[in-house]
């Protein structure tokens, strides 16, 4: 059964942005990543080389919510079967609790929030195991922007400008990504030389420099230089997995998440509590519709913030306790129409971010994520190599005991979740919503509103909420319904509007599948698009 049969073509919010249709899509945050892809699949091609392209791409012109020194998760339909992807890096081995002795909780910048960066593995994996063309061809577009520039887009710009104070002082940020010391403004023109070399690097040896390596070396003595625990042994040992996805019904769809260390499996426990209560019945854009999800979602990030962390590590709660829909139903008996909860974890019984998306005419569907933690990350660039590495160790914590407790060789809990949906064993939609802790919240926002028979285009322009960190205030966008910021105040929310042109609700892409070819979905809220041939 196709994803969308052309039964809903309304476009009822703000945006306005119409869906692109072809038989080979690719949607990204910025256009000449999308064209990158495109370019890929022109060449003989398939979905895979276009989202390693797109990605790779991606971090020479989105360098503020991606990098070289980042991670990567990706799914892929193969044509049989969805493959789930794991490059996210591990602690090094310095990193014992007693090395954080000196610390009231994870530093957020500077090498001691540095894990062992994953996305040129991701790269690599993905290549050897489903790709087409050389690898080395895929990196053409991002070496030629990096050596020749690219004239930067307004988001970036913006986005890009709000991260220059806090980490300005980092060693090797301003050299490399703050040229005067500000970010280029839009239309600005901005080159990356040590980044073109190191891609071309990457591409000469197949990756193999950035772990065993150059590359690797260079990593290395900058941070025995500059304070930092991370070792070419560290770089040396890492290693992708491919996992096998996890899911959950919700009506005749079912959602698929990336399974820890990823918060992927939030998103999973919140539709399993939304379906014990029939949420499906309530209507769309409703108070009760916005109530129901808003609840399940404080149910699932307790439990998450409680027991989530790198799965081997997962002792106490394992992921299929969390999914056990007994205990869904059970915590969804928390939420009622009436008044919000706050709530603490369940007890279960025992037993900037980028995302892009690709598919070809083969019926190969990727979706792929690939991030440096916020923004920068830690703001770290190792000298003449455009290389930015990512702050994941922010991702631990430093409570004894805990499972996502920091600890050698460890990955931290990650924001990071590629999605899939599936209907019937078919595929139905890639797609992914950036935007750290929003991620698991918007995957259930888009997901319920296409199983309410919205088009994918529509559900991506639909206003957002977002429950911040302290899992109590409710974040909503400029133009939420206002009926509904009242209904949800009065029912004991605290709502709080964001201002137009707000970063705190991501962005979305997706690719849907049709009887012939695909509907490719690009968020207004970034500055990219869905394109095809």
């Amino acid at each position: 059964m196709p994803a969308f049969d052309g039964s809903d073509w309304a476009f009822p919010y703000t945006s306005q942005r119409m869906p692109a249709l072809a038989e080979n899509m690719a949607c990204t945050e910025q256009p000449l990543a999308t064209q990158a892809a495109l370019a890929a699949l022109a060449a003989g091609g398939n979905a895979v080389d276009a989202a390693i392209a797109a990605g790779i791409t991606l971090t020479v012109v989105a360098p503020c919510m991606n990098g070289i020194g980042g991670d990567v998760f990706a799914m892929v339909w193969d044509g049989a079967r969805l493959h789930g992807l794991n490059a996210s890096g591990r602690a090094p081995q310095a990193w014992t609790p007693e090395y954080f002795a000196k610390y009231s909780a994870m530093p957020a910048r500077g090498w001691d929030s540095v894990t062992v960066p994953g996305a040129v593995s991701g790269w690599v994996a993905l290549s050897r195991k489903f790709g087409k063309l050389p690898f080395g061809d895929l990196f053409e577009a991002a070496i030629r922007y990096a050596r020749d520039g690219y004239l930067v887009t307004p988001i970036a710009s913006r986005q890009w400008q709000t991260q220059i104070e806090d980490i300005k002082a980092t060693p090797g940020f301003v050299e490399a990504f703050a040229p005067g010391g500000r970010a280029p403004a839009p239309g600005q023109r901005f080159i990356c030389p040590g980044q073109a070399a190191t891609l071309e690097e990457l591409a000469r040896t197949h990756g193999e420099s950035f772990y065993h390596g150059a590359l690797a070396g260079r990593i290395a003595a900058y941070a025995q230089a500059t304070g930092g625990a991370l070792t070419q042994a560290d770089l040396a040992a890492h290693q992708v997995d491919w996992v096998e996805p996890i899911s959950m019904p919700y009506q005749d769809i079912s959602l698929h998440e990336i399974g820890p260390n990823g918060q992927g499996i939030g998103a999973l426990m919140a539709l399993g509590m939304l379906e014990a209560i029939d949420a499906h019945r309530l209507p769309l854009d409703s108070v009760d519709y916005f109530h129901a999800q808003i609840e399940a979602m404080r149910l699932a990030l307790a439990d998450l913030q409680r027991y989530v962390a790198d799965s081997r590590h997962m002792r106490e709660v394992t992921a299929p306790q969390l999914l056990d829909q007994a205990y869904l139903a059970a915590r969804a008996r928390d939420i009622g129409a009436g008044a919000a909860r706050y709530p603490g974890p369940g007890l279960p019984l025992k037993g900037g971010t980028t995302y892009l998306t690709t598919a070809d005419a083969s019926g190969m569907m990727v979706s792929f994520i690939q991030s440096n933690f916020k923004g920068f990350g830690s703001g770290l660039v190792v000298p003449d190599t455009g290389i930015a590495l990512h702050n994941r160790g922010w991702g631990f914590n430093l409570i004894p005991g805990h499972p996502n407790q920091v600890g050698p060789g460890k990955r931290p809990f990650h924001t990071i979740i590629p999605g899939f949906l599936m209907r019937g064993g078919q595929p139905l939609m890639s797609f992914g919503v950036m935007g750290g802790s929003l991620q698991a919240q918007g995957h259930v926002q888009v997901t319920t509103r296409i199983a309410h028979g919205q088009n994918p285009q529509a559900a991506v322009d639909a206003p957002r909420w977002r429950i911040l960190e302290d899992n109590v205030t409710v974040l909503v966008e400029w133009n939420f319904p206002e009926a509904a910021i009242a209904g949800l105040r009065s029912k004991g929310h605290q709502v709080t509007v964001a201002p137009r042109f707000s970063d705190e609700f991501g962005g979305a892409q997706a690719i849907a599948r049709l009887a012939d070819g695909y509907l490719g979905a690009s968020d207004h809220r970034k500055d990219g698009h869905a394109g095809g041939w």
